[in-house]
């Protein structure tokens, strides 16, 4: 009978799976932030609560890797994936704040397309976290996280192009350009998680 030398400690996928949980809910927030005629003080406090629950998520990470004499996979990339979890959960509160703080009134229609991507990596981020103790069925999480983020690009590029083409003033282009560029950043920052889980799935298979 083959003998099983390494642990299984599930508190991590656990743990883990709560913080990509966390991002569908952030999602969520920002959806409605950058819809119309919704009360954005409250909305920035629940998202404030949120980010403040993914810090503690991360926090509980990093301790019980530091604590724990065998992990189910490198410590290196527990630490690199909790920090890229946290790190996405960063940009989204980011932008609420950014669009409180400057009370812009008019978003671009084409936000909408990149929220739609942030939402969808954060669905697909959040499924793919339990398959990391069977180590199964990835591949297509990280292949269509990299597609959305091409997706992500080409909006950003499009939106771009709109901000700068006259429409609108000075000032506003700028508040507008801080929002978005914390949307991409927030894309970017699925992308770095997938390709983390990528490097994982490759190490543990």
């Amino acid at each position: 009978m083959a003998l099983r030398f390494k642990p299984v400690d599930t508190a991590f996928y656990t743990l883990l799976t709560a913080s990509a949980s966390g991002l569908v809910d952030g999602a969520a927030l920002l959806a409605e932030m950058l819809g119309d005629g919704n009360d954005r003080e409250a909305i920035a406090r629940r998202m404030r609560d949120a980010e403040h629950q993914a810090d503690e998520t991360t926090h509980e990470i990093v301790r019980r890797v530091n604590s724990t004499f065998v992990t189910p996979f490198d410590r290196e990339d527990i630490y690199a994936l909790a920090s890229g979890l946290d790190d996405v959960m960063d940009f989204m509160e980011e932008a609420v704040d950014l669009a409180l703080l400057y009370e812009v009134d008019t978003l671009p229609s084409e936000l909408a397309d990149q929220v739609e991507v942030i939402q969808r990596c954060a669905e697909l981020t959040a499924e793919s976290m339990p398959k990391l103790q069977s180590m199964k069925d990835l591949e297509e999480y990280w292949i269509e996280i990299n597609r959305l983020e091409n997706s992500g690009d080409k909006s950003y590029r499009r939106i771009l192009a709109k901000l700068f083409s006259g429409q609108y003033e000075a000032l506003e282009v700028l508040k507008l350009k801080d929002i978005v560029d914390s949307l991409e950043h927030a894309i970017d920052a699925f992308e770095k998680v997938a390709n983390i889980i990528e490097q994982i799935h490759v190490k543990e298979s």
